[in-house]
């Protein structure tokens, strides 16, 4: 295969890539987003091979490779609950950015391979991007892995704040950029290793001050940083096909990044150097008297058959307990009845963007009915009942009312505005970001202390059989 008829070839897969991401915008053609992508890269992966034409053992352990990890990749994929998923992107992210360092480390000791140069006499532009790469694959490394075991438990959520962090980061961040400049002009592979350790402790220090009502943010950002590392071993290997999905990839991620940060009212910036989280402040809310009413099924769904609107408030609650099929039956029930249901999803619920969004869509939740912060909030102050479903945080008055509260600021679905306020949760505990809810104990408020998918099916019988 000629090279030109492969850069073709490569351009094709980009325009498929580029469909992916359009497809992969809306619910409605993330399927079909889904197989444009599957697609371009398996026609990237297919010219890739022919064009480095290697000898049969090159090939058949290329072949042994693809098996291995698409394997486990489809093993895996069929086995984790959608609940899981988050971690799971996360920890993908991490065999990115660990992919990043290896190829760089195999470009380093063997460039006539890559078409770099020989041994010592590598290109300088060669060693910049490889540099690059390899710096930012590091930090997705061990980021990723620290955003992994944040997100399933093995860790705790809150963020871990070191003396003098930002100090010991820019010092870190400058001591990469010196020892780039070394690598450059002495091709050192001892220097090589220390820009690795020096990312691989950086990607650690950046990610555990970030608590757990910014890991949405994380996850979005770890894949942007994934793209970046992409691209810049893509220069080094000279892959059209590299350059631009790494490019497309960490684009898109620093777009969506920047779009949570908005809508959490949040700087970009300060939640990358520290995030926002743990304990409540002392003395924040103190005076609020913490008496709860607490409801059973029954008046849940007597205040919900006599509604004339309700609002569907869904969270990573709904998620843990697998409630949303639950939940869309009670919506037909209530429709049945003539009330009129919709959903409501802030840019954050649950642990990574689009969450609340998938889990709906799995449970053939109708499109027109969900609806974004911005396009419902105002909403709720004619609602007769918003039912909140596991969604804790993203709910909190004290981000509206109290300056004191560490998530004040962030942009809160309005749900204690409606006439009633049915909230569903296990117990009274705090939500991810570890802060109290004030909505708990307001009068409008009705507790529902059950599994998330219990008390749906229990309310669901209630409504017929009144």
């Amino acid at each position: 295969m000629s090279e030109s008829f492969a850069a073709v070839l490569y351009l094709v897969s980009a325009v498929l890539f580029i469909l992916a991401l359009r497809g992969l915008s809306h619910p409605t053609t993330s399927r079909q987003g889904n197989t444009f992508g599957i697609v371009g890269m398996g026609l990237a992966i297919l010219t890739t091979l022919v064009l480095a034409a290697p000898s049969f053992g090159g090939f058949m352990l290329i072949v042994l490779g693809l098996a291995i990890g698409g394997g486990a990749g489809a093993v895996i994929a069929q086995r984790i609950p959608m609940t899981a998923m988050p971690q799971l992107v996360a920890a993908f992210h991490s065999l990115v950015g660990l992919a990043a360092v290896l190829v760089a480390a195999a470009a380093l000791y063997a460039p006539e391979s890559f078409g770099i140069g020989l041994v010592g006499s590598i290109g300088a532009t060669a060693l910049i991007e490889m540099s690059l790469g390899v710096a930012i694959g590091a930090i997705t490394f061990t980021g990723s892995i620290i955003a992994f075991l944040k997100l399933d438990g093995r860790m705790s959520g809150k963020p871990i704040m070191l003396p003098g962090r930002h100090v010991i980061n820019a010092g870190l961040a400058a001591t990469i950029l010196i020892l780039i400049a070394i690598l450059v002009g002495t091709e050192s592979h001892f220097v090589f290793w220390l820009i690795v350790i020096a990312s691989l402790a950086l990607g650690v220090l950046i990610i555990i001050p970030i608590g757990g009502a910014d890991m949405p943010v994380v996850v979005s950002m770890l894949n942007s940083y994934s793209g970046w590392a992409a691209a810049g071993i893509g220069f080094t290997l000279g892959n059209l096909a590299l350059i631009v999905t790494g490019a497309l990839v960490g684009s898109s991620g620093a777009i969506l990044s920047y779009i949570m940060c908005k809508g959490m009212n949040r700087s970009f910036v300060s939640v990358i150097l520290g995030g926002f989280g743990g304990e409540q402040v002392a003395g924040a809310a103190d005076d609020i008297d913490r008496t709860i009413k607490q409801g059973s099924a029954d008046d849940a769904a007597f205040l919900m058959a006599n509604a004339g609107k309700v609002i569907i408030v869904p969270g990573y609650g709904m998620a843990v307990a697998q409630a949303q099929h639950a939940l869309r039956e009670l919506a037909d029930s209530l429709k049945e009845k003539g009330v009129e249901v919709k959903y409501a999803i802030h840019p954050v619920a649950g642990r990574m963007p689009g969450h609340m969004n998938v889990l709906l869509a799995e449970a053939n939740v109708p499109y027109d009915e969900v609806f974004e912060l911005e396009d419902i909030n105002s909403e709720f102050a004619q609602a007769d009942v918003a039912y909140v479903i596991g969604a804790n945080d993203v709910t909190n008055p004290a981000a509206r009312d109290d300056p004191s509260s560490p998530i004040f600021g962030m942009p809160i679905l309005d749900v204690d505005k409606a006439k009633t306020c049915l909230f569903v949760k296990r117990s009274l505990g705090s939500g991810y970001a570890g802060i109290d809810n004030t909505l708990f104990y307001k009068d409008g408020t009705m507790m529902l202390l059950a599994d998330a998918k219990k008390m749906t099916e229990d309310i669901v019988k209630a409504l017929h059989e009144h």
